[in-house]
């Protein structure tokens, strides 16, 4: 899925910033934490922010945690309770607190959502819906550019629903719009470990995958962690992720 960064520090600009990224045809939100207001960043005011963008954004919102950078912790109680917006899908965690990812976890294991998937549970996304329409009309498969996307959602967006919103909202239904055939599957709050030197850690506390910077130059050698890991490989997925944690930090810096 194709996550667009647009947190400010003004709930509006976020938005702002949010509803052109669903014009451009993203997929997500990654909405950082406000961080430069030190003395306002308490509870009540990270809750109404937060709110305030997912009740109006037309795509889904995905909190970001960077503490390293924004010197905000955000506490797992807010976590949980915005997990419970039905417009705010998951956080990226870059802390790499272990102990905290757990909480996070626990805290938000009665969330069930239904989400639209492929055979192979993969996120059905508007540039997948595009590549399917062009190979069933006999077009070569091609990678579909978020220009080409804006075009399409240029009188709103084009993509599937935000979790929790009904499809009437101007949505397409991706089923019948196109030849991918897609299931329902249940979903839960998605728990993500942002940074590749915890990735282990942060999947062993519960973390469902993860965003990860340092994918970027080493997608693989980030993969194999989770491969390993999801097949029940300890031994392996330790060594692996020892062989990437200095080399992450070194990027990262």
């Amino acid at each position: 899925r194709f996550r667009a960064g647009t947190g400010a520090e003004s709930a509006l600009e976020t938005l702002r910033l949010t509803e052109y990224a669903a014009r451009l045809g993203y997929d997500a939100a990654l909405v950082r934490t406000p961080f430069f207001y030190k003395p306002q960043l308490k509870p009540a005011n990270i809750l109404a922010f937060y709110r305030t963008v997912a009740d109006h954004s037309p795509i889904p919102i995905l909190i970001y945690s960077v503490p390293v950078f924004t010197g905000y912790d955000m506490p797992p109680d807010l976590v949980i309770e915005l997990a419970n917006h039905p417009n705010i899908i998951g956080i990226k965690e870059s802390g790499g607190d272990a102990v905290k990812i757990r909480r996070m976890v626990e805290g938000t294991k009665h969330i069930k959502r239904n989400a639209t998937v492929t055979a192979t549970f993969a996120a059905v996304t508007p540039r997948m819906i595009r590549a399917a329409q062009s190979e069933s009309s006999g077009e070569s498969p091609e990678l579909v550019s978020i220009g080409v996307l804006s075009e399409r959602a240029s009188g709103g967006y084009a993509g599937t629903p935000a979790a929790g919103r009904p499809a009437e909202q101007g949505a397409a239904n991706p089923s019948s719009s196109s030849g991918l055939k897609t299931r329902q599957k249940e979903v839960g709050f998605q728990v993500l470990a942002g940074t590749a030197q915890r990735l282990l850690p942060g999947l062993e506390a519960g973390a469902v995958g993860a965003v990860l910077a340092f994918a970027t130059p080493a997608p693989t050698a980030c993969y194999e962690i989770y491969t390993a890991w999801k097949e029940g490989d300890a031994k392996l997925a330790r060594e692996k992720q020892e062989r990437v944690s200095a080399s992450a930090t070194r990027v990262g810096s």
